[in-house]
């Protein structure tokens, strides 16, 4: 069996939900420190006196950092590293090879959560309220000054830097989600390519090559415009060969399940590409044929409704997005949100889930809190009728069919 097909063995199943907590990641720590191929140590305090742990494993000469969730709300990877870990302690499968010469070549270094304020809060920023990932410079963040204090004592020869991205990014303009995306960090404005960010293309080329299997058309790539803020950026100019790795969106998986399991492949088989160089083959031109990635998608699109607007009526397609909103006393709870994004011609954009409105009327209903005219920022609760009766009823961007429920 491969690793993605053998995935569920290793997937550590009290990370399930992703709104966990810094306190939660706390325990599985202290168990892996036990199971002897790992050694834990604090790394620095977050700026509410949260222990950022360090994890260090392997014997071998290649150092490899690895940090997850810089951002609050960007978990996915995290959870795919423990999965990662628990991959590692396993003993007498078909993967003991894999094991065996990940561990003798490497020395992996990992955190797996460098912002556990943001974490708390379920937010990007910081508890200062800053993004993190923009403040490789100013060191303005306890978070910030622990992540540099590590390059540069560690001198990784290889990074990789694990977010979250939008999960209506689409692998190029086409209606395929990107659920993984990657790049190749660029250390200046002239977007030079050295020895060290060449490194990092043959590797995302490699990590393509094996996503295709399982997610043909769904990697994206992000544009490379230097950010001369950005950690990524300036740990690539800082000699580091540096991935940066984007979990996406999945259709049906708001819990990005799919993705952490994707991010257990890949970043296996990028220990094993590094081990064994094998990513060397991969050109230049292999990553940059992976598609940018482009905000075409919705969460829900209504094709071609009618609007009636006093005697004149015109047809329209409504573009709809759904957004959690955290509640206010950082239980972890959310609601969710959704919103009126665009409305026209939506005909270069796709939706994650679409309604043909061909014959449908909108109307906003008795009940509903939208106008009488389809307008972005309204709130998306509304109706589609068709001779009078009500075919279709959108309620906070959810879609019920009265003939089918």
């Amino acid at each position: 069996m491969d690793l993605f097909d053998s995935y569920p063995r290793y997937r550590e199943e009290a990370l399930f939900y992703r709104r966990f907590k810094h306190a939660d990641i706390l325990p599985l720590i202290d168990l892996h420190a036990s199971k002897g191929i790992w050694q834990v140590s604090t790394a620095g305090l977050s700026f509410e006196g949260r222990e950022i742990k360090l994890l260090r494993a392997g014997r071998g000469t290649v150092k490899v950092l690895l940090w997850s969730q810089m951002h609050g709300n960007e978990p996915t990877a995290t959870m795919a590293l423990f999965d990662i870990f628990n991959f590692l302690e396993a003993t007498g499968d078909e993967f003991d090879s894999l094991r065996e010469s990940v561990l003798n070549d490497m020395t992996l270094y990992v955190v797996p959560m460098l912002n556990p304020d943001g974490a708390e809060r379920f937010q990007r920023a910081t508890a200062q309220m800053i993004d993190m990932n923009r403040d490789a410079l100013a060191l303005q963040t306890p978070e910030a000054r622990i992540l540099k204090g590590l390059v540069e004592t560690l001198k990784p020869d290889f990074g990789f830097n694990l977010h979250d991205q939008d999960p209506r990014y689409t692998a190029g303009r086409s209606p395929k989600l990107a659920t993984m995306s990657f790049l190749a960090t660029s250390y200046d404005y002239e977007l030079s390519v050295n020895a060290t960010r060449m490194r990092s293309m043959q590797l995302i080329a490699y990590l393509n090559q094996v996503l295709q299997e399982f997610i043909p058309g769904q990697v994206g790539r992000f544009s490379d415009e230097h950010e001369p803020r950005a950690f990524g950026d300036n740990i690539q100019k800082w000699g580091t060969t540096l991935v940066l790795v984007e979990s996406g969106g999945y259709k049906g998986d708001p819990e990005r399940r799919f993705a952490r399991k994707l991010n257990f492949v890949a970043l296996l088989s990028a220990f094993e590409a590094i081990s064994s160089g094998s990513y060397q083959t991969q050109t230049r031109n292999g990553y940059e044929s992976i598609p940018f990635n482009s905000r075409c998608a919705y969460d829900l699109v209504i094709r071609g409704c009618t609007v009636r607007q006093g005697e004149q009526e015109y047809r329209v397609d409504i573009g709809i997005n759904r957004e959690e909103v955290n509640s206010s006393d950082m239980d972890g709870g959310f609601s969710w949100h959704s919103t009126i994004e665009e409305t026209g011609d939506l005909s270069t954009c796709y939706g994650i889930e679409e309604v043909d409105g061909s014959g449908l009327t909108f109307q906003a209903g008795q009940d509903a809190t939208a106008t009488e005219v389809p307008t972005a920022g309204d709130v998306a609760t509304f109706l589609l009728t068709q001779d009078g009766k009500v075919r279709y009823s959108i309620e906070n961007g959810v879609v019920s069919d009265p003939d089918t429920d």
